[in-house]
């Protein structure tokens, strides 16, 4: 096999709209050979990373820990090969090689054209790979229908399979590749300058490496960094390079600014000359590109000749759009979006809204917790009730340790038994890894999870999410059998999990030799681990009795405290008995300046004169009159600590704002905020 180079791995392939299909499908086909898009078609214009792609695979196919035989072969040592053995008369001994690779490799196909002998062979070999579950992978600078002289029936083998195109990189996505190849030479890049490459019409990954050579010789030569403004000059742009020069050294600043009062009155009058619809338009196509947001549609609109029908409903759909992809895009930041690439041009087109709301839709779905066990007994809490067989083999498999015997499977007739030790077990996982993904669940809640998935149309986020736990508790196995697509789909996350390295803990009331209805590779695998029964006859109603609970959120994470804390700063004036100080402005009340209407609430005690007992402080009232500033008592406003209900005071006085569910403050000293409990 020819010779990797070892920096093209998926790690460095750096994905954008315009080859993320692709890199989907490659990486797809290196982690489960054979079994997704076989063959896998990749056609781009040179210099758009194809064989990065299909290096990337190898490398990914012999990373893992499978004995797989990889070949990586450029069109040309495959003619070559097929030439020296047709020469020695062991033709048959090569065929056979080829066939038996677990991943067969193959670059630049369109050399295919006028070998009859190659494709002959090659047809062969893509027959018998992709029947026994090999994967084959080809690249070509163009579709297979564009390769003169091809055979039909490779077409048609190769179109049986998947075809992927890589288009150009946009703007984004060279920038990327830029900053990406500089880290990769030690060398960084001064702020701008690969945005300002990145602006230039460089159509493919080659031209940008050689447009960053020249920069970086710069950089290495004259021991000096490369402005933004540098870029024209080093990209052949004379016209530009003077331009930003003459910027620079302010040598023409008196004729720059002739030249923008004479654009601005030119402006003026084509502004004031302007039709209604066409101002409209341009308008609110200006204010959404200098938010960045694509304007197409507008500038499009601007071209006709006639005033559009309906043309300010348009320009209120507009906005309407760009509103929602502000919205979409804040909620993917709050969300801490797992897939920035893909969000980095669709929210920032309003033409693609539907999109952004699909991405949306999966962001929420891969990002959602699993429910956690609720509290119960602990395994160690389990020893005098269970066999030590069952409680040390569930203890092993959620111990710091790799576990011995993955999968567990439990069982015991009446299924509680099994069900209060694998609750307990993921008490412990919990303990152990506090930041380690846990999923339980049954398998009825699996399938209809499953099916849910299915119909709003978030099954691949659905999947990553389940697949990427670090154990895996499922309970009522023996409901498989009950399932049809959702057991197929167990069954590719058990190989998953299992390739990960990830736990999986099964409970049934019988063994799987006894499951009837499900598919043997399952069975082979349940009883590829360890299966214990599970006698729970003594084992109390507090580990038998057990429910799902949403996790909670830190305050942080909640989107239900946002905007309702805030900081009291060490300066922080309190008030004591007879204080004039004003009263202190509430976070989402209405400001003090002139003409504004200001709602009063009583002032804040000192906190050594708060007797809080296990009430709440730090809260405000909200007041329908001014309520006095002097003799104030914090029993007039603080809640009963005993029963919890209002005391009673003025009226004024009892509605709090906000309410004290939903504040929180921020002491700068701790220690002055703490009450000591001497009862």
């Amino acid at each position: 096999m020819k010779d990797l180079d070892p920096k093209l791995t998926f790690e460095t392939f750096v994905v954008g709209p315009a080859n993320r299909l692709a890199s989907a499908a490659a990486r797809r086909a290196a982690e489960s050979p054979g079994q997704s898009y076989n063959p896998l078609f990749v056609y781009a214009a040179s210099g758009l990373g194809k064989s990065h792609l299909l290096m990337a695979v190898a490398h990914q196919a012999l990373r893992d820990d499978r004995p797989l035989e990889v070949r990586y072969q450029t069109l040309e040592e495959y003619l070559a090969s097929l030439a020296a053995a047709l020469e020695e008369g062991t033709r048959d001994e090569l065929r056979d090689r080829y066939r038996d690779l677990d991943i067969l490799l193959l670059d630049d196909v369109q050399f295919l054209a006028g070998q009859a002998e190659a494709q002959e062979m090659l047809l062969g070999t893509l027959d018998a790979m992709t029947a026994s579950g090999r994967q084959v992978i080809l690249a070509s600078d163009r579709p297979p229908k564009d390769i003169n002289g091809l055979d039909a029936r490779l077409v048609s083998r190769f179109s049986g399979g998947l075809m992927v195109d890589i288009a150009p990189p946009e703007f984004e996505t060279r920038a990327a590749i830029l900053r990406r190849k500089a880290e990769e030479r030690g060398q960084s890049l001064a702020e701008g300058v690969a945005e300002a490459i990145a602006r230039y019409p460089i159509r493919n990954v080659r031209e940008l490496g050689g447009a960053l050579n020249r920069i970086l010789a710069v950089q290495e030569l004259e021991e000096r960094m490369v402005t933004a403004g540098d870029v024209p000059a080093f990209m052949g742009d004379a016209e530009a390079a003077q331009a930003a020069a003459d910027t620079v050294e302010g040598a023409a600043a008196e004729f720059h600014d002739f030249l923008d009062e004479l654009s601005g009155a030119v402006a003026d009058a084509v502004v004031h000359q302007e039709v209604p619809w066409r101002k409209a338009y341009r308008e609110a196509a200006e204010a959404a590109e200098r938010e960045g947001f694509m304007a197409k549609r507008l500038r499009t609109a601007l071209d006709a000749r006639v005033e559009p029908s309906s043309w300010q409903g348009r320009v209120e759909g507009f906005r309407r759009d760009i509103n929602r992809l502000r919205e979409i895009d804040d909620e993917l930041t709050r969300l801490r979006n797992p897939w920035p690439e893909a969000a980095s041009s669709v929210v920032k087109d309003p033409d693609r809204v539907e999109e952004a709301e699909a991405l949306l839709a999966s962001v929420r779905e891969r990002v959602r917790p699993f429910r956690e066990v609720s509290p119960g007994p602990s395994l160690r809490e389990l020893e005098e009730q269970l066999p030590p067989l069952p409680l040390r083999a569930a203890a092993q498999l959620v111990s710091l340790d790799k576990p011995q015997y993955n999968p567990l499977f439990l069982w015991d007739s009446e299924g509680s038994a099994a069900r209060g030790l694998m609750a307990s077990a993921a008490r412990g996982f919990r303990s152990a890894f506090p930041a380690g993904r846990m999923a339980v669940t049954s398998v009825e809640d699996f399938a209809q999870d499953f099916i849910r998935a299915l119909s709003e149309g978030v099954a691949g986020a659905w999947r990553e999410r389940w697949w990427t736990v670090d154990l895996l508790l499922v309970y009522g196995v023996e409901k498989l059998s009950d399932t049809e697509r959702a057991q197929d789909e167990f069954f590719h996350l058990f190989e998953a999990l299992k390739r990960r390295g990830a736990r999986l803990l099964l409970a049934a009331d019988r063994p799987p030799s006894r499951v009837e209805g499900i598919d043997e590779r399952l069975r082979s695998r349940f009883e590829g681990g360890l299966v214990v029964e599970v006698n729970g006859s003594d084992l109390g109603p507090d580990a038998r009795e057990w429910t799902l609970v949403d996790p909670l959120p830190a305050p942080e994470d909640d989107p239900f405290w946002e905007g309702l804390s805030f900081d009291i700063g060490d300066d922080f004036p309190t008030a004591g008995a007879g204080s004039t100080m004003p009263p202190p402005v509430v976070p989402g009340q209405q400001g003090t300046s002139e003409g504004e209407e200001r709602v009063d609430v009583p002032v804040i005690p000192p906190l050594e004169e708060l007797d809080l007992g296990d009430g709440r402080g730090g809260l405000f009232f909200e007041a329908s009159e001014p309520v006095p500033q002097r003799g104030v008592s914090p029993e007039d406003f603080l809640p009963d600590p005993v029963g919890g209900d209002w005391h009673e005071a003025p009226a004024s006085n009892r509605n709090w704002r906000p309410s004290p569910e939903r504040v929180v403050w921020r002491w700068p000293n701790p220690d002055e905020r703490l009450v000591e409990d001497l009862a």
